[in-house]
């Protein structure tokens, strides 16, 4: 008689498992599996093995998975009052935010304190929480092909450790913006190979000393095969995080950015014979701004900062995200008219409603 094999697919956390059953004809026979020796890790690779466990068992109760009416993500515990860090896009327009440790145990009802999205940061709190604070690195000493870990919810599977290496630095990532969240561009991105997957937004890539240098946000995109493209992950680095949510904690709203602006309101203007974007258009020049003292007005376009062109607004704030508050620099206008000019413009500091 032949013997069939069943397979039994299930859908857990937004994967499919698949469980196998092998069938017997003779009913009862319980299978061995096949004999033999394990091989024990030994030298370099058990120490490493041993510190990855002492990492996981150190950081992984600072991690916790959040749930919203909109969605899920992860988050890190700040410090010792209930703070946790998580993406302004995990907790954009929710109206209920629920948090639970990465062990498991009961769900926590959880407020939002605060958010900054142009570097997808947000802080909520659970008040009369007993949650361990995270140790945040100095990410100003990353190195590339450092060994690092991500760890958080991945589709829904809490206290999910993946692991890769510091691939890149000094990124500047630009996120889409959808629903509530109008976007980000976080200058300084770490670019790690360890995987990143739905739900480890605003989770931790640790260091092997057990210290959380960066916030998991964005995966790449591969246009050609229309998703993610495997290995390539970024995060908002630790530093950023350190300057940005003592403020969120503090007000609930940042006042020094360390990001540079225009001073304007700005929208990318599509021509519409090649429908694509030909440069941004000034909607609102804010008093007291550089632009403003540099003479553009409603419905100037910008067409380039410093010569880099600035076909949409994307590439605008990228380009800003990589200058100081206070530098001066060129602008390319075309003024309604049709006249082009250039004007130097002295950045400000951008505030949480401006746009760049």
């Amino acid at each position: 008689m032949t013997r069939v094999k069943t397979c039994a697919v299930a859908v857990a956390g937004g994967m499919l498992l698949a469980g196998c059953t092998g069938g017997d004809d003779a009913g009862g026979g319980a299978t061995t599996a096949g004999a033999g020796s394990s091989v024990p890790a030994t030298g370099a690779a058990a120490d490493l093995q041993e510190q990855y466990q002492r990492i996981v068992d150190a950081v992984l109760p600072s991690v916790v998975k959040i749930e919203t009416d909109r969605g899920e993500g992860s988050g890190v515990v700040f410090d010792g009052q209930g703070h946790i860090v998580t993406n302004a896009h995990v907790v954009a327009g929710a109206r209920r935010i629920r948090v639970t440790a990465a062990s498991g145990g009961e769900r926590m009802d959880a407020r939002l304190v605060g958010a900054f999205p142009p570097d997808d940061l947000a802080v909520v709190k659970v008040d009369g929480a007993s949650l361990k604070p995270a140790k945040w690195a100095d990410s100003s000493k990353a190195r590339v092909g450092q060994i690092v870990l991500a760890m958080g919810n991945p589709l829904g599977l809490a206290g999910s450790v993946t692991n890769g290496i510091v691939s890149a630095l000094h990124r500047t990532v630009s996120t889409r913006g959808e629903g509530d969240f109008q976007g980000s561009t976080i200058a300084d991105a770490i670019q790690t190979s360890a995987p990143i997957n739905p739900g480890n937004s605003g989770g931790a890539l640790v260091t092997l000393t057990g210290e959380v240098i960066g916030i998991p946000t964005a995966a790449a995109s591969d246009p050609s095969i229309g998703g993610a493209a495997n290995g390539i992950g970024f995060a908002t680095p630790s530093n950023t995080v350190k300057r940005i949510v003592p403020q969120l904690i503090r007000s609930g709203e940042v006042t020094n950015s360390g990001r540079a602006a225009l001073g304007v309101v700005v929208r990318t203007i599509v021509d519409p014979e090649s429908g694509r974007a030909s440069a941004v258009a000034v909607v609102e020049v804010l008093e007291g701004g550089g632009a403003a003292r540099a003479g553009i007005e409603e419905g100037d376009l910008i067409l380039a900062v410093n010569g880099t062109p600035t076909p949409n607004q994307t590439a605008l704030t990228t380009v800003l995200a990589n200058l100081e508050p206070g530098r001066t620099v060129t602008v390319r206008i075309r003024e309604p008219d049709g006249t082009e000019r250039e004007v130097k413009v002295t950045l400000g500091e951008l505030p949480a409603s401006e746009r760049p």
